[in-house]
């Protein structure tokens, strides 16, 4: 049964002997009615079906977000190769709505929860594993040719040692771009499996998402200031 009276269905009367609550707990669960029974039934079956109204529309808003935090995880890993600045922090602004709209949701669900006595499963309860962190230490270290201990004559023989440098420049800095995009479209994946449903860890996800592309933003400074591109 969905909770709904049938036209034409069984009597009031007949529900009341198959729910296994008395009289004074119903008056008790929905309040004190100047109504008959029937009253009361009525009115706690479409306080029910209201609640549980609304527990399918927070569900469908963490189903929903893990779905566009995936897709925007997919449009990340696209900008970042295209080194399109403005889109990617656009991104990650809108991912900071959606994780808003996750936290309003999942604090409904705990409300109303409460409310109808569910208990959440040990898994549900269990919080995720903490958000990788990664630093520009982590980094692969770019080669400079004040970095080592050669002694030159002369600004051309600079200029020669920077020449050959050049290749070598161009890999660290291909290197340390991918693996920053790699890791911040990583840490928001994680968080779109999750729905963004912990708060928490949505935080910490997002937080490191903006750290990792700030970092990125350094990244690119570096190379055009090293290779002038």
């Amino acid at each position: 049964m969905d909770g709904r009276l049938p036209v034409g269905g069984p009597r009031i009367e007949d529900l009341l002997e198959a729910v296994p609550i008395t009289v004074a707990e119903l008056r008790g669960a929905v309040g004190f009615f100047e109504e008959d029974t029937a009253g009361m039934l009525r009115a706690s079956i479409a306080t029910a079906e209201r609640a549980f109204t609304e527990l399918n529309a927070c569900d469908s808003v963490i189903d929903e977000a893990g779905v566009r935090g995936e897709n925007a995880a997919g449009r990340l890993r696209q900008l970042l190769t295209q080194e399109a600045r403005e889109e990617v922090a656009a991104e990650l602004t809108a991912l900071d709505v959606i994780a808003g709209k996750v936290r309003q949701s999942a604090a409904t669900l705990r409300l109303l929860n409460r409310i109808l006595d569910r208990e959440t499963s040990a898994e549900d309860d269990a919080p995720p594993a903490d958000v990788a962190r990664l630093r520009e230490t982590d980094l692969r270290t770019v080669p400079s040719t004040y970095g080592d201990d050669a002694e030159y004559d002369d600004l051309l023989a600079m200029a020669d040692r920077g020449t050959q440098l050049a290749p070598q420049l161009e890999k660290a800095h291909r290197e340390r771009l991918s693996a920053v995009a790699d890791h911040l479209v990583t840490v928001v994946q994680q968080a779109a499996k999750t729905g963004f449903a912990d708060e928490r860890f949505a935080q910490a996800s997002l937080r490191e998402a903006r750290a990792a592309h700030a970092l990125w933003l350094r990244c690119l400074e570096q190379r055009q200031h090293d290779l002038g591109k």
